[in-house]
């Protein structure tokens, strides 16, 4: 491949990956300035102010990187591995704690209608 045609598909993906990142930028912007001032009496932004809200949005909602993926796949698959190594004393054991812990109802057992 010669050095022109590299430049060219630089420009061209660089060109792409604006405009991407202009439509969404740009579709923020107005879905928010048709909401938000009309919902809740907010302020119409800019393109510069969505821009600066979608990048704190990624900074405090998305994570960084794959590896958060990972763990949580790693934590999954020893669950499996556990569970499956359990006899049916220690799953019922294990399913009666999980409920306990989760779902406990709104009244305590002596108030409970009969």
């Amino acid at each position: 491949m010669s050095k022109s045609m590299w430049i060219g598909k630089v420009i061209i993906k660089g060109i792409v990956v604006a405009g991407i990142v202009f439509g969404v930028v740009a579709g923020t912007m107005y879905l928010w300035n048709w909401l938000i001032p009309a919902l809740f009496n907010g302020p119409v932004l800019t393109f510069w102010q969505t821009l600066g809200l979608l990048a704190l949005a990624k900074i405090f909602f998305w994570t960084f990187g794959g590896r958060h993926r990972h763990h949580c796949h790693a934590r999954n698959q020893h669950w499996k591995e556990r569970w499956a190594t359990m006899n049916e004393a220690e799953r019922e054991r294990f399913k009666q704690r999980m409920k306990d812990k989760w779902c406990r109802s709104a009244l305590p057992d002596e108030q409970k209608p009969a």
